[in-house]
């Protein structure tokens, strides 16, 4: 190898791509701690021991699972599930 040949850091792409993978795995870790720390406070203080905990569970599962669908799909706008989309022409309609 040569020693004179240096490495950039990073892409522009390199560092979106760590930046969307850092802001999911904060959503994953904050929606399932909300849901399942929810669940046994609400517990706690009803006295329904395991059932809002469980809950609180599927509800994170059901969030973290979305929020890795929209990292699955960030760069494909027209996939997304909640997206809003442009009305189509009829113009448009007949060009295609």
């Amino acid at each position: 190898m040569s020693g004179s040949s240096k490495r950039p850091l990073g892409t522009r792409r390199d560092w979106q791509t760590v930046g969307a993978a850092t802001g999911l795995g904060c959503s994953v870790v904050t929606s399932l701690i909300l849901c399942i720390g929810g669940g046994a406070l609400l517990d706690q203080w009803l006295g329904t021991e395991p059932l809002l905990t469980l809950i609180g569970v599927a509800l994170g599962l059901a969030s973290a699972g979305y929020l890795l669908y929209e990292l699955a799909v960030i760069n494909q706008p027209e996939k997304g599930l909640l997206r809003w989309r442009k009305p189509v022409s009829r113009q448009d309609r007949e060009t295609r």
